[in-house]
């Protein structure tokens, strides 16, 4: 599947490179709310509420005022928290397993018309380099979530996130008159986000991926 994503999008920058319009870039800012899950990682497990933001540019592809390739710059919040509505009152419900990352998403994107107010789609790969972890209240009985903590039973155990993970972006918006945009997102993580998380006892050796759900507002300057 990740080979397949990748020849497609190799695929695609090549047929696509030489139709880009770089002196039509355009550049805009962008911010929105985040809710982020990281699957099979903690317990108890839920969601954590973050914010994004930065700046993109918007680069023609082609004659047609439609198509377009959207790189990002971002201060990206995810992770989780503890918050398990079945764990109320339970020791680690109040945990925050955050990860605060520069995100570079890299967006093939696509307006369903030419027409100045439109909806649109994008696709595309999202990189993830991790500026810091946010960590506190864990379990008792797991000091090992914290990745500035070695537990003396578990010393090969660990809760540091990965330094640089990957992923693929979809999203869906509407687009006023080619400036104020209003999209919802959605990153699906293909790295391993906690690795050192794969021998804890009694856990899984599944892949702890990280996931995204996003609302952002952008506004691109003329």
């Amino acid at each position: 599947m990740k080979k397949l994503l990748l020849a497609s999008a190799l695929t695609l920058s090549a047929l696509s490179f030489a139709q880009v319009q770089w002196k039509n870039t355009r550049f805009g800012v962008t911010a929105g709310l985040n809710y982020s899950r990281v699957a099979n990682a903690h317990n108890p497990s839920g969601p954590r509420y973050t914010f994004q933001g930065g700046a993109l540019a918007l680069i023609p592809v082609g004659k047609a005022n439609q198509f377009y390739i959207q790189p990002e710059v971002l201060y990206y919040g995810a992770g989780e928290t503890g918050k398990d509505k079945d764990a109320k009152g339970k020791d680690g419900y109040d945990a925050v397993y955050g990860n605060n990352y520069l995100s570079v998403p890299l967006y093939f994107k696509g307006y369903f018309s030419e027409s100045e107010s439109e909806f649109f789609g994008m696709i595309g790969p999202r990189f993830n380099f991790l500026l810091n972890q946010n960590v506190k209240d864990v379990p008792a009985d797991r000091p090992y979530y914290d990745p500035d903590v070695i537990d003396p039973a578990r010393p090969t155990v660990n809760g540091k996130a990965k330094s640089f993970n990957w992923g693929l972006g979809l999203g869906v918006g509407y687009s006023f008159k080619r400036q104020l945009e209003v999209a919802v997102k959605y990153d699906l993580g293909f790295s391993d986000t906690y690795p050192g998380l794969a021998k804890e006892k009694g856990g899984t050796d599944k892949k702890k991926s990280e996931q995204v759900l996003a609302l952002t507002l952008s506004y691109i300057f003329k």
